[in-house]
């Protein structure tokens, strides 16, 4: 009865997370609030990629005045991948901010109706701890992506212990016997050598890069707060690896990560991965998170693996659900194409490339 009442005395809304003071209070107090769901991630999209409008859903309980539950999602609008919703764009890690399967229901609805406003085709929303919670039929899921993370709860050698012998630990101390360095990036300088060693990794794995601009407002607005660090390895004063890390609550995630590979018998990534990792046990974070990885990825899964992680499904689910969903496809002809291009492409067009490409992703 009271469950109820509650609900009845709650509506959704539409806010602006950048000018409303309870949105990032709500976030940071709620068990799946992560740096995705921060007013600041709509500053860093609306201002990177000119095809994004973010629409923050918010289920009000009007007596208190207070968020209970909310459903971000950004208008993403293309003319060669069609228009839809997503929740959240470019986030390896965005659940609706639920704590149940009726709040999830509510906020479905209302994105349903947004998305009949607008015009859009489809609605994404991605999730992890809170898939339990999605069981609306509206919905198609679909795992296509594994999510891999270590948890820092006993001490650095026993965890270190745990690391695939031959292929993590003996690579660790390689490295360390190989005058690699640690420095933490300072300046926009630092920035634009790990964007050179970046640009170097995506052509190599044939993807298009982020764009600069996109990198640089993370870096601009994330690191005042220290919720961004960059990490850089250095060989003979010559940055030859580094890793972007998310840092928020008890939690520390890699989101890009590039090396030269001309230093490649030096395992600087093991390197930046192992100082990583230890930065985060010391700095009290209980879960050092290696981010999302497609399920045909056999490389990068098996990489991650190697580090002991604990490996979970990061679903996605559809709206209208027909079935079948439209997951990335890494063997479709599009995506062999784009591959091709990215290898064979000058250097200087890398650039071009990913700024056309992520003018329609999302």
């Amino acid at each position: 009865m009271e469950a109820n009442q509650d609900m009845s005395e709650s509506r959704v809304v539409v806010i602006d997370p950048l000018r409303d003071a309870r949105w990032d209070s709500f976030v940071e107090s709620h068990a799946f609030g992560w740096i995705c769901h921060l007013s600041s991630w709509k500053r860093i999209l609306e201002e990177s990629f000119p095809h994004m409008k973010g629409h923050y859903l918010a289920l009000i309980n009007e007596r208190e005045n207070t968020i209970k539950a909310a459903l971000p999602v950004f208008e993403v609008r293309s003319w060669l991948t069609g228009n839809r919703l997503v929740s959240i764009p470019f986030a390896t890690l965005c659940d609706p901010l639920i704590s149940t399967s009726n709040e999830m229901e509510i906020l479905l609805g209302a994105a349903v109706n947004l998305a009949n406003e607008l015009g859009t085709e489809r609605i994404e929303v991605r999730a992890l701890a809170s898939s339990d919670l999605i069981q609306d039929s509206r919905l198609y899921r679909d795992s296509f992506y594994k999510h891999h993370f270590l948890l820092l709860d006993t001490n650095l050698e026993e965890l270190k212990k745990s690391f695939h012998r031959t292929c993590v630990r003996q690579r660790i101390e390689r490295a360390l016997k190989s005058s690699l360095s640690l420095r933490e990036a300072e300046n926009e300088t630092d920035l634009k050598n790990f964007f050179c060693l970046y640009m170097m990794t995506r052509k190599r794995l044939g993807l298009p890069p982020q764009p600069y601009t996109f990198i640089k407002i993370l870096w601009e607005i994330l690191l005042p707060s220290k919720k961004l660090s960059l990490l850089l390895a250095e060989h003979n004063g010559k940055a030859v690896a580094g890793i972007i890390l998310f840092k928020f609550k008890d939690r520390v995630s890699v989101e890009f990560s590039a090396f030269d590979e001309s230093y490649l018998n030096i395992s600087p990534t093991h390197y930046l991965f192992w100082e990583a990792i230890k930065l985060a046990y010391h700095q009290g974070y209980k879960i050092f998170d290696f981010g999302r990885t497609a399920i045909t990825n056999k490389p990068l899964m098996d990489f991650k693996g190697r580090w002991s992680t604990k490996v979970v499904d990061l679903p996605q689910f559809y709206y209208p659900n027909t079935g079948n969903g439209r997951r990335n496809n890494e063997s479709s002809f599009s995506y062999n194409v784009i591959q091709i291009l990215c290898r064979r492409s000058p250097d200087f067009a890398l650039p071009y490339i990913g700024n056309f490409c992520y003018r329609h992703l999302g």
